[in-house]
C-alpha cells in the first residue's frame, strides 16, 4: 500500500504527514530523527500498513512543514508535543502507538509522560524508542549540533546524496536505491541554484535552551506502558550503562521494557529491513494484547 499525502494545522503551524493503511486500523505515529522527514518510514510504514494507521509527520523546520519565526522558542519538546496533541486530536486519534527515532523517540517519551502536555496522559499505548534513551551523550549531541547546525550545499543532487551516503553511514545497510529516496524525499534547492538538506538550519536551538531538555529520567520514570529501545551497535548517543539503568527503573522496573541491538548500525538504525521490521512488529502486536 501506498502513502497519501496531507497537511493539518496543529499549534499554530502547517504540518505535513503522511498517512498509510485504513483509517479503520490501530494507529502507529511514526517520528523522525532531528535533521530528518517523515519520508524515513516509507519503508516500515508500507511493512506496518497491513495492520496499522500509519501517520508519519514533518517536524516543524523540516520537510514540507512550516518553519518557524521564532526558533528558539520553537524548536523545543514543548512546542512539538503541542503540535502532537493537535495533530492526534485532528485526525481523531485518541491512543496510538509511537515509533520514534532518535528526537521523535524522545518526544514520544514527553508525550507518554504528559509533562508538557497533560492532555496526552494516556493516550501513547506503547513507545519503540530507536536510539534514544533518557539519558544521551554529551560527546554524540556535540557532533550532531556541529553538522545539523551547518548543513552543507551541492550544486548536484548526486553530490549531495554522496554526502548523505558519509553522514549517514552509521544508519546500516541500504541499496542504491534506498540511498537515493533518501536524498530525494530530504533535499530542497536553494535560491543560487544548490541543493541542501531539507530542514531549518536553527533547529539545532533546541540544544540550546537555558533549562537543558536532557535528561530525562523523571518522563521515564512515569510510564507504565510498554517500550522497547533498538539500540545501534555501535552508537555513540546511548551506552549499555544507561540501558542497564533503564531496566532498573520506570518500565524497566515493571517489566515493560524489552531491548534490541542492532548490528552493522550506529545512530540509528534506519528500519529499512526485515529484521529491523519484524522486530516492530512483533513489540507492536504484544504491546497491542496487553492492552486489548
Amino acid at each position: 500500500m501506498k502513502h497519501t499525502s496531507h497537511y493539518l494545522s496543529c499549534h499554530g503551524f502547517n504540518i505535513h504527514y503522511t498517512a498509510w493503511g485504513d483509517a479503520a486500523l490501530p494507529v502507529v505515529i511514526a517520528w523522525h530523527g532531528l535533521a530528518r522527514t517523515g519520508r524515513d518510514f516509507d519503508a516500515l510504514a508500507e511493512q506496518l500498513s497491513a495492520h496499522y494507521r500509519v501517520i508519519c509527520p514533518d517536524t516543524i523546520g523540516r520537510g514540507w512543514s512550516q518553519w518557524s519565526n521564532a526558533p528558539h522558542n520553537d524548536y523545543s519538546f514543548a512546542t512539538y508535543a503541542r503540535i502532537s496533541l493537535d495533530l492526534m486530536d485532528g485526525l481523531g486519534i485518541q491512543q496510538a502507538h509511537w515509533v520514534g527515532t532518535s528526537m521523535g523517540g524522545a518526544l514520544g517519551l514527553v508525550c507518554a509522560a504528559g509533562r508538557e502536555v497533560p492532555a496526552l496522559k494516556g493516550r501513547i499505548l506503547s513507545l519503540v524508542l530507536n536510539d534514544i534513551a533518557p539519558e544521551i551523550s554529551a560527546t554524540a549531541v556535540d557532533r550532531i549540533k556541529a553538522y545539523a547546525g551547518q548543513p552543507p550545499a551541492f550544486a548536484t543532487v548526486p553530490e549531495l546524496e554522496a554526502f548523505f551516503r558519509q553522514a549517514y553511514a552509521p544508519f546500516g545497510f541500504h541499496t542504491d536505491a534506498q540511498w537515493t529516496h533518501l536524498t530525494e524525499t530530504s533535499t530542497r534547492r536553494l535560491p543560487n541554484g544548490h541543493v541542501t538538506p531539507h530542514y531549518d538550519p536553527q533547529i539545532t536551538q533546541q540544544f540550546f535552551r537555558e533549562v537543558p531538555e536532557y535528561p530525562m529520567w523523571h518522563d521515564y520514570d512515569v510510564l507504565s506502558i510498554p517500550v522497547m529501545v533498538l539500540r545501534g551497535a555501535n552508537s555513540d548517543l546511548i551506552t549499555s550503562d544507561t540501558l542497564h539503568t533503564m531496566q532498573q527503573r520506570g518500565p524497566g522496573l515493571q517489566g515493560l521494557l524489552r531491548c534490541e541491538e542492532i548490528p552493522g548500525c550506529g545512530h540509528a538504525p534506519a528500519l529499512n529491513v526485515p529484521a529491523q521490521w519484524q522486530l516492530v512488529l512483533d513489540f507492536l502486536a504484544s504491546a497491542g494484547a496487553r492492552v486489548g
